[in-house]
């Protein structure tokens, strides 16, 4: 099947081209500052609270990491579609193109895990210990490692013959209708209904955790803070993932061959820049997450704690510059 040429330059998708260009610079304009604001003051605070605690922490930071890459790449994004071209060479704009979904499968992964462990440690709390912590480590290296290969096809399968075009207005290279619907399909189920059914399940195993009379934790309060957060990461998940996943397909097979009507075909590319900005919103919507479901994330960015954060960094830094002054009159 031969994917056809979505071009930058094509005269006749200039409406489309113009209409997705201001969805996209506005969205990426709002999120950018709380986004990277947000994802900052995470990384921050868990990193602090990585040996206090062991409430899914390691997966969090690494969520944080996630977003903050999409984050820092918005500026090149919103500088394109608002001048409607990419001066910043070829390698950049594959580089943030694969960042984008590298971002959004890796949050995909880090929202499953959380929801497992924090399930897992409401049903079994007593068997976590260093060698679990370790684990999480681990799993952590082995979902980047499996997510940026799996995301190698989105930059690897496109042409960059255009200097002034990026990201989706590449031209795609020619695919075979069966390598193409497969690679659709493994995306699909591997990166969003797995972790789809692992969020739902684990879920529905915490809420009905806190149906049972006798429950291992004494803490009733500590089943209610481990249901909020597995309900925040399948609330997350919906808002931010499931509409795009449903629209994926579709424009795939609008930018194909295939017969489809003119009207289905500009429903689908009006609609699916919305899917695609609202699974951007997840780099703004789990700092959110953090701090309505984590007590140390409150904790720490309360105004007591975080006066006394700021004293002690400023009388470290005062006492640096003393050490220095007086090595230099020696």
């Amino acid at each position: 099947m031969n994917v056809s040429n979505f071009s930058c330059n094509n005269t006749n998708d200039g409406q489309i081209r113009e209409y997705q260009h201001r969805i996209y610079a506005v969205f990426y304009t709002v999120i950018l500052v709380p986004g990277l604001i947000g994802n900052v003051l995470a990384l921050w605070v868990f990193y602090a609270y990585i040996k206090e605690t062991k409430k899914a922490v390691i997966f969090m930071i690494n969520l944080a990491i996630a977003d903050l890459l999409q984050v820092l790449s918005l500026p090149l994004r919103v500088y394109y579609y608002l001048n409607n071209s990419w001066p910043f060479g070829s390698l950049a704009c594959m580089l943030c193109f694969y960042v984008k979904y590298v971002n959004m499968y890796a949050s995909i992964y880090f929202l499953a895990c959380i929801s497992v462990r924090r399930c897992h440690l409401i049903i079994q709390p007593l068997h976590y210990g260093g060698s679990k912590r370790r684990r999480d480590r681990s799993w952590c290296l082995v979902g980047w490692f499996v997510v940026c290969l799996g995301c190698l096809p989105f930059p690897l399968l496109r042409k960059n013959g255009n200097a002034t075009c990026c990201f989706s207005e590449l031209p795609m290279m020619q695919l075979s209708k069966e390598l193409g619907v497969s690679l659709v399909t493994f995306a699909e189920i591997a990166g969003f209904l797995l972790p789809l059914a692992v969020v739902v399940i684990c879920t529905w195993l915490t809420a009905a955790s806190l149906r049972e009379k006798t429950c291992v934790l004494q803490d009733t309060g500590e089943k209610h803070k481990a249901f909020k957060m597995v309900l925040s990461c399948a609330t997350v998940f919906l808002v931010c993932f499931v509409p795009y996943h449903i629209t994926f397909p579709l424009d795939f097979l609008t930018k194909s061959n295939g017969n489809v009507s003119p009207a289905f075909k500009l429903a689908v590319l009006h609609a699916h820049p919305i899917t695609l900005c609202l699974a951007s919103l997840n780099c703004c919507l789990d700092p959110v997450m953090y701090y309505f479901t984590t007590d140390e994330f409150k904790r720490r960015l309360s105004r007591p704690e975080l006066q006394e954060s700021l004293h002690l960094h400023l009388r470290g830094s005062r006492s640096t510059d003393r050490d220095a002054r007086s090595q230099s009159d020696e």
